[in-house]
């Protein structure tokens, strides 16, 4: 069952009695050692300073807060900006009961996230950052924090050349919530930003994960379009980047033996992670960017792909084709001659799991480059799904024309 709120409770009780609760939940977080439990402490403090803190019910709770977090302990220092966090993300009363004090608590973060010693402290504060740009409404104030984001940044950065992988990744959950609600503070930095997650976007060498927010980050910013109209349309550098990346991840594909049965349900046999993000990023990024911005990039780069030697490059272009094709069916609408040619062409592939992406493709452009493909290359696309049901020697390829 869920847990009940007894936060009714509290202003009931003694006045002596909530003044020995208080004391003892502060006292108790300068001596606590397990983690778990201070985590606990500060999810507690957090939730009762939420209560009483707006009626100045609790005056002792931000002195000890700035003490901790000026203490030189990084426990007492993480724990300090756990509680900020929280009590910034209860905006109302709380949060307008902390703005008189932004310049101090700006201070405090700059401070912590230059943190040398203590990388846990560094992630506190900036969860603590984020929490805080995203509760401030007026945007000169908010815009007094803007010097804290390289720093932002470079605890990612560090993360990373640590090999500390899982903060590196916690990292940029932060900034990716911040990239979806408060865009617009990227903006004066959105060249340096999107760069740094482009390059753990291409980096190889990381966890699949990692690489996979970073990639988040960048769509994420792109989809703030009511937020930040034409911020991302104004970097097609990095959108080309993007792109590339997208469609090798695409590539990262199988030849699985189980996907040739036409009688099994394994269509997606050998896609990989990497394989449905790049489906999906492209597909979102074509919807929020929209064709005039996306179609040259892949004008350019699917010709690449589809000469390639290997199937799985060829493959890709396919999806990727497909993919776009909703978010672009404007733009590809005026250049239908092109893209009919460039799929029907797959359709005579030596590799059969590229002429399947070809008979997809096809399926996909119908719906969204209706009707305009049917009425003008019905005689075109009607023989070639005819000619390709009669590829006996490969049943998957034979039935999709018609599934």
């Amino acid at each position: 069952t869920p847990a009940a709120d007894y936060s009714f409770l509290f202003p009931l009780l003694a006045e002596s009695t909530r003044a020995a609760i208080k004391a003892s939940l502060l006292s108790s977080l300068q001596t606590e050692q397990s983690k778990a439990n201070v985590k606990k402490l500060c999810d507690t403090i957090s939730e009762l300073a939420s209560s009483v803190v707006a009626t100045r019910g609790w005056p002792e709770l931000l002195p000890f807060l700035f003490q901790c977090v000026n203490s030189k302990n990084p426990n007492l220092e993480e724990s300090a900006l756990l509680i900020f966090s929280r009590l910034a993300q209860n905006v109302g009363e709380t949060t307008e009961t902390l703005i008189p004090h932004l310049n101090t608590l700006h201070s405090v973060f700059f401070n912590c996230l230059s943190n040398p010693s203590s990388c846990d402290v560094r992630i506190a504060a900036l969860s603590a950052s984020v929490s805080f740009i995203q509760c401030i409404s007026n945007p000169k104030d908010r815009d007094a924090f803007q010097d804290l984001l390289p720093l932002m940044m470079q605890t990612l950065t560090e993360a990373l050349n640590s090999g500390l992988e899982a903060t590196a990744q916690e990292a940029l959950e932060l900034l990716i919530e911040l990239a979806g609600t408060e865009p617009r503070f990227l903006r004066r930095q959105i060249m340096e930003v999107v760069g740094s997650m482009l390059q753990i976007a291409e980096a190889e060498s990381l966890e699949e994960g990692t690489r996979h927010l970073a990639i988040e980050f960048i769509i994420t910013l792109a989809e703030a379009r009511e937020r930040a109209p034409g911020m991302m349309r104004k970097l097609p550098q990095f959108i080309r980047r993007l792109f590339w990346v997208l469609m090798n991840l695409l590539v990262d594909i199988e030849d699985e033996p189980d996907w040739y049965n036409a009688e099994s349900e394994d269509e997606d046999a050998g896609e990989t992670s990497n394989y449905g993000v790049g489906q999906e990023c492209l597909d979102r990024l074509s919807i929020s960017l929209g064709g005039n911005t996306v179609v040259p990039v892949a004008s350019e780069l699917f010709p690449v792909f589809l000469a390639a030697s290997e199937w799985q490059k060829r493959h890709a272009a396919l999806i990727a084709l497909a993919q776009i094709a909703e978010g672009c069916s404007k733009v590809m609408i005026r250049n239908l001659e092109q893209v009919v040619s460039m799929v029907l062409n797959s359709f005579h592939d030596a590799h059969p799991r590229v002429r399947w992406a070809a008979i997809n493709a096809i399926g996909q452009l119908s719906t969204d480059l209706g009707p305009e493909l049917q009425t003008q290359y019905h005689q075109r696309v009607l023989p070639a799904l005819a000619g390709a049901m009669d590829d006996f020697q490969n049943p998957r390829v034979q039935v999709s024309p018609i599934s």
